[in-house]
């Protein structure tokens, strides 16, 4: 087994305690659907809800689209045939039924990351931008953590729990 991955196994099926993924992808908007189909299929094991796929998808596409949009600061098409581009970093790991994801940019940062994260605050009026990529990430998922350094880039990394059972462990 390689490192970051254990599982238990059973004859026909496995449960995985804790299981972990990388990938990085040119900061193009066609990139966005690749990655929340990707973070989708990487949580299958757990035998997700459709309302959680849906919660994950829609909180992974708001944060690579702030990495696309905001973090690299200029408008980004298919076309795009820069000699350095630019990447999005994602990061998952599953901890027995917990789904943790972190989005990276290494892009322009936030200068203030309270006001960022105000619903319906947006640096992208011209572009149609609503405002609400934060507010989303808040609602869909069980915790949201953003950090940015002006210059350095944005991280933003979610977790969502998965099932129906406490977030507390019980001692038996």
């Amino acid at each position: 087994m390689e490192a970051g991955h254990k599982m238990r196994g059973r004859t026909e099926n496995y449960t995985v305690l804790r299981n972990e993924m990388k990938m990085s992808f040119d900061a193009v908007s066609v990139n966005e659907a690749f990655a929340r189909v990707a973070v989708a299929a990487f949580v299958t094991p757990l035998n997700p809800t459709l309302e959680e796929v849906s919660d994950i998808k829609t909180a992974v596409s708001e944060a690579v689209t702030n990495a696309i949009i905001h973090g690299y600061d200029r408008e980004y098409t298919q076309g795009n045939q820069s000699e350095e581009r630019e990447q999005v970093y994602l990061h998952c790991i599953i901890e027995e039924d917990v789904l943790q994801v972190e989005v990276r940019d290494t892009g322009k940062g936030i200068e203030d990351i309270d006001q960022a994260m105000e619903p319906l605050f947006t640096t992208k009026p011209e572009m149609d931008r609503s405002g609400m990529g934060f507010a989303f990430m808040e609602a869909f998922m069980d915790d949201l953590e953003v950090l940015s350094e002006p210059g350095c880039g944005t991280t933003v990394r979610m977790k969502k729990k998965l099932g129906i059972t406490s977030w507390i462990r019980q001692e038996e």
